[in-house]
């Protein structure tokens, strides 16, 4: 009771004076006969009353200055203070007096909690009287193939909809599944980015771009949504295939897990089987026909991708993904890339910074390497100064520079190891975090080659040299060695710098895993490409451009263990 009383003050509720006088006679007679306040009122209003008394009886002293009570504040200005609070504030608000409950019914302190809680701009009173917005909202969103005969039926209820009902029976219902997924299907994983688009909450899938065209920008297509066919009713739709929406579910399994499921496969069907199915599914994957592939080890590893993804077209259970973390010193801006892989095509990997190593995780993946797994690592200490574009052109001299500096990684891991089982006082050290100093062996390529002993201290710091053309704003030519194949003959031809790291390769389904030296050549902010000694192979990837709103990690710690556990799954 103390705690209303504080809150709502004391004072009678005054109504809306604008409402009043749009009353006619006999309505201002029978609301006049009407009590002002409900009990909840008066008893607020009799214990502060109570709580003055008391006071005045003590000793003398200025009387208290008059306090200003919310009930007494007219009703557009307390419309205005609630549409400002969080909306998981307004129930609670409603069960505090009669008054709170009636303007809380205000649709326009919905729609401010929608529009600045979830990005929703639509106007629902607009829509159907512009006709022609409404139409192209619902041909964007819902179904691009409907008739104009059939539109009026199955269009929304719009008119009888209030933004209350939007806020608590979409938005905040299914919040928990806005946000970046990794849905699991097997080693091929994806990128499911689930956002409110308009008075709807759509599940898009990203692809990545067409083989090899990887500056292409990424491909979408919806899996499910969720949006309110009439008041207090959300409808959850599976838009798999090529029959238009049908009836599904969403379940929430746990904290950052959901399920979906389809309750009507045969819209996935096709008239023609199976093979007009593969046919279809060929030209939105690859983008051309099974007859333009001549490589028959890829035209296996596209019917078995098609074979394997097909069993999950009904149920699938997503995990949720965060965007890496972000500091000032990060050799460039984290986040996701697109990369070529050989015979398996493009597929999306997450960089991300982790001291003095940078790491390259699969958020899509193959039967060698699956999604989770990390694909790269790059040892930021470790920097490789490339000879001139001449002699790079062979790859018996990268491949020489490079097992070279990978020998030093060696023994500077054997002095780690060393040194810490003498225990000479020294703290331990992070594996992720190579010594500094003196200790630091700096990496010798010969003179002839353009090479010269690099400063420890530079290194340590993976900051570059002065003398490198990373701080100049200069590019070096670069150039790949001969031998070494690329999908994508479109590469840069000049880099700001390039690191040792090393790439996980492996036999099919995963087998005998192991990690090769390699080459990590940053081209640019948004591109970079990894040399694969082992396999004489060139990886290019370029940044995906897009905005993915709730994808942020909530800590540094929650990221990590966001990894270990996407790892985990394929391990």
């Amino acid at each position: 009771m103390a705690v209303c009383a504080r809150l709502c003050g004391v004072g009678p509720s005054r109504g809306c004076r604008r409402r009043q006088q749009r009353r006619g006679p006999a309505e201002t007679a029978a609301a006049d006969s009407e009590p002002d306040t409900d009990p909840e009122e008066e008893r607020i209003e009799a214990g502060a009353a109570a709580l003055a008394g008391a006071g005045g009886g003590r000793g003398a002293g200025p009387s208290p200055p008059p306090r200003c009570s919310l009930l007494e504040l007219p009703p557009e200005l307390l419309v205005e203070i609630f549409a400002s609070l969080p909306g998981t504030d307004l129930p609670s608000l409603a069960q505090v007096c009669t008054k709170f409950r009636r303007i809380l019914h205000t649709d326009t302190i919905w729609r401010r909690r929608c529009r600045e809680e979830y990005g929703v701009c639509e106007n629902l009173r607009k829509l159907d009287i512009t006709g022609v917005s409404c139409r192209d909202v619902y041909a964007k969103r819902i179904n691009p193939r409907v008739k104009s005969g059939r539109f009026m039926k199955i269009l929304p209820d719009y008119e009888h909809m209030e933004y209350r009902d939007v806020y608590t029976c979409l938005l905040h219902r299914y919040r928990h599944i806005l946000g970046l997924w990794q849905p699991d299907i097997g080693p091929y994983g994806g990128l499911l980015n689930v956002v409110v688009d308009g008075l709807f909450i759509i599940g898009w899938m990203y692809l990545p771009p067409h083989d090899p065209h990887v500056d292409d920008p990424m491909r979408f297509k919806p899996l499910f949504r969720v949006h309110l066919m009439e008041r207090k009713s959300a409808t959850v739709e599976c838009m798999y295939g090529h029959r238009g929406p049908h009836n599904g579910h969403i379940q929430i399994v746990k904290k950052d897990e959901f399920s979906t499921k389809c309750n009507q496969t045969d819209h996935h069907r096709m008239s023609g089987g199976r093979q007009e199915e593969f046919r279809t599914w060929l030209r939105e994957e690859w983008g051309r026909t099974l007859e333009d592939i001549f490589h028959e080890h890829m035209q296996e590893l596209i019917l078995m991708k098609f074979i394997y993804t097909s069993q999950y077209d009904n149920c699938l259970t997503y995990r949720r993904i965060y965007l890496p973390p972000s500091h000032p010193d990060d050799l460039i801006r984290p986040g996701l890339f697109k990369g070529t892989y050989g015979s398996h095509g493009l597929e999306i990997v997450m960089l991300s910074f982790h001291g003095k190593r940078a790491r390259g995780t699969k958020i899509t993946g193959d039967p060698n390497i699956p999604a989770g797994q990390q694909t790269v690592e790059i040892d930021l200490m470790h920097r490789i100064q490339l000879p001139d574009v001449e002699s790079l052109r062979s790859f018996n001299e990268l491949s020489r520079i490079v097992l070279e500096v990978r020998e030093q990684v060696r023994q500077e891991q054997q002095q780690r190891e060393d040194g810490a089982e003498d225990g000479e006082g020294r703290a331990p050290q992070s594996p992720l975090e190579p010594q500094r100093g003196p200790a630091q062996p700096s990496v010798e390529l010969p003179a002839e080659k353009g090479g010269g002993p690099a400063d420890g201290e530079a290194a340590a710091a993976a900051a570059p040299a002065p003398e490198q053309p990373a701080q100049s704003g200069q590019g070096q030519p670069f150039v790949l060695p001969v031998g070494v194949s690329s999908r994508n003959e479109d590469y840069p031809r000049t880099c700001r710098m390039c690191f040792y790291g090393t790439g996980l390769i492996a036999g099919h389904g995963f087998t005998s895993p192991e990690r090769t030296p390699g080459v990590f050549i940053l081209f640019d902010e948004d591109r970079f490409g990894f040399i694969w000694l082992e396999l004489k192979s060139f990886s290019l990837y370029s940044r995906v451009r897009a905005t993915f709103r709730n994808a942020e990690a909530p800590s540094p710690q929650a990221f990590e263990e966001m990894l270990k556990n996407i790892q985990s799954l394929t391990s």
